[in-house]
């Protein structure tokens, strides 16, 4: 396989990171599979093993280095799965040596060296530990607390300082061997061949000896030279993407920030910009998420559909909500609840039309309560038994439950009873907030860690009320202190959940609000599908590449 069709291939598989990581395990599998060697031939890596020998052995004569150590031949144990012939390997520590760092990173004092440390950028330092090409190793984990991980290796020229908590190596023989090949393999591989070996439970560790057992491959040195320009194509590319998607960062944010504004004067404008221009837009799953947002936040705002003067506006719909309301507490036996705040405390968050009225979430719910807060004893049957974990934005997901008896079932559900059309919103944990409806006749106690709100569901749209929890506006009201004591990402308290400001629409507005965000949701469901879809297209294609250039020849 020749380099323009490699890319070529590139070019077709794209420049995702995930992408070019493959793809770069691609380049070193050529190179392995002897798919890069010039018509001539080359060196054989038995040969390079022989020079390379007979240079430590110079070097040890010289007293330059300390007498070798003899490392095990590689086994088709130690490789990393893509490859299976361990002839053409040996330990790293037999082609070069391996040095700790020496400068302490928090004492180092900045100077005109650079000092390579674990993170992307060098710091600098008044003086320098070694000198000539290496390829640097982190010692340490990347993400600790018993994870092995390693965010990256760095190249190194020059004279330079080095952090304690990283390893230099040192190609005994560079003209045969180049520090940068090794750190181009170690790098594509980095997960297979270094996080593999790491150790250590609470601080997870890399040690210099097992560095030195890592199998390299004895690559002809023009065959190096032509991974080196492969793998610079590689992070021109990188590169490049960063520098492209940064941009496109800047304009898809502009570009909801603006819709989110809803300036009357620049609104249709920007609108017709946003769809015009949508798929340069979302072109990842983060961007379509913010599309989500984007969306959720004019619906709750007015800005999403055209008001229709025939509507019952919302001041006269709460009257009838507050009568229905009363109605339904006397008959299903619930307390009432603590009075409304005046609605004159509401702030001007935002512009709402006319026909529209803010309202507390107490105001328009005949119950706000939580779930258990009597420690659950499981059983292994009996009655199903939910927590926070069974709710996520929009969807109630009540499978993956746990069980109860049916005495401590009916003890559990006293005086909290879900029932079809109810909202369930988390108030615990990372995804403190989260709300769904309850869309079946599913019956189940729960804990304390939910929130059921029960509302008059012929005169308020229990998928707005749900629309406007998973919003912008609502997921602030659940993360902040706007609205009280007590919000934190621990514990959402009820009495602040009670005082949510709500925007409320007309009734049929409401349903109308909610058919046009599921139509669009559907086409950012769509659009990420596209995005999958084409992912897996261009992985497909990359596997089988990879596979073609590990086939024998």
């Amino acid at each position: 396989m020749k380099q323009d069709l490699l890319r070529e291939v590139l070019s077709r598989i794209g420049d995702h990171p995930d992408r070019i990581s493959e793809f770069r395990k691609v380049v070193i599998a050529l190179a392995i599979s002897d798919k890069l060697k010039p018509e001539g031939g080359g060196l054989s890596s038995s040969d390079i093993l022989a020079a390379v020998e007979a240079r430590k052995a110079k070097l040890c004569a010289a007293k330059q280095i300390s007498k070798p150590k003899l490392y095990s031949a590689v086994t088709e144990e130690d490789l990393p799965e893509q490859f299976c012939d361990p002839s053409g390997f040996v330990a790293l520590g037999t082609i070069a040596r391996i040095e700790k760092g020496l400068t302490g990173i928090k004492q180092a004092v900045a100077g005109d060296f650079p000092l390579v440390v674990t993170a992307a950028e060098r710091g600098t330092c008044n003086h320098f530990d070694f000198e000539g090409a290496a390829a640097i190793i982190p010692l340490v984990s990347s993400t600790g607390h018993g994870n092995a991980s390693i965010n990256r290796l760095h190249y190194q020229e020059g004279q330079f300082a080095l952090g304690t908590i990283l390893a230099a190596v040192f190609p005994f023989a560079p003209d045969l061997v180049s520090a940068r090949f090794i750190f181009e393999y170690l790098s594509t591989f980095k997960d297979e061949l270094l996080v593999s070996r790491m150790t250590g439970t609470a601080n997870v560790t890399l040690s210099i000896g097992k560095i030195a057992e890592v199998p390299v491959p004895l690559i002809c040195p023009s065959v190096q030279r032509k991974i080196d320009e492969l793998m610079a194509l590689c992070d021109q590319l990188e590169a490049a993407r960063e520098s492209r998607e940064a941009e496109r960062d800047k304009l898809t944010a502009a570009s909801f920030a603006r819709l989110n504004a809803l300036d009357p004067e620049t609104f249709p404008a920007d609108a017709r910009f946003a769809l015009a221009n949508l798929a340069s837009l979302t072109t990842r799953a983060d961007q379509i998420k913010a599309l989500r947002q984007s969306i959720l936040n004019l619906a709750t705002r007015g800005a999403l559909m055209t008001q229709d003067t025939e509507d019952e506006p919302a001041p006269e719909l709460l009257g009838r909500i507050k009568v229905e309301n009363q109605k339904l507490m006397l008959e299903k036996g619930i307390r009432a609840q603590k009075p409304g705040l005046p609605a004159d405390d509401f702030e001007e968050l935002v512009k709402l039309p006319s026909s529209w009225q803010r309202v507390y979430l107490q105001d328009i719910a005949y119950q706000i309560t939580d779930g258990t807060h009597l420690t659950p004893r499981y059983t292994e049957t009996g009655k199903p038994f939910l927590s926070a974990q069974n709710v996520k934005p929009f969807r109630f997901m009540p499978e993956n439950h746990r069980f109860v008896s049916a005495v401590d079932f009916d003890k559990y559900r006293a005086n909290r009873r879900p029932e079809r059309g109810d909202v369930l919103m988390t108030r615990v944990g990372a995804g403190i907030g989260e709300a769904a409806v309850l869309d079946s006749d599913f019956e189940f106690a729960f804990y304390v860690s939910l929130c059921l709100i029960k509302i008059p569901n012929q005169l308020v749209s229990a998928d707005y009320i749900a629309l406007w929890l998973n919003g912008p506006e609502g997921r602030a009201s659940s993360t902040t202190r706007t609205y009280g004591k007590g919000a934190s990402q621990g514990n959402l308290n009820l009495s602040l959940i009670r005082t949510f400001n709500i925007p409320l629409p007309p009734l049929a507005e409401q349903h109308r609000i909610v058919a046009k965000v599921d139509e669009l949701m559907a086409l950012c469901d769509r659009l990420e599908a596209s995005l999958t879809e084409e992912e897996q297209i261009r992985s497909h294609l990359l596997q089988s590449v990879l596979q073609g250039v590990l086939e024998p020849a």
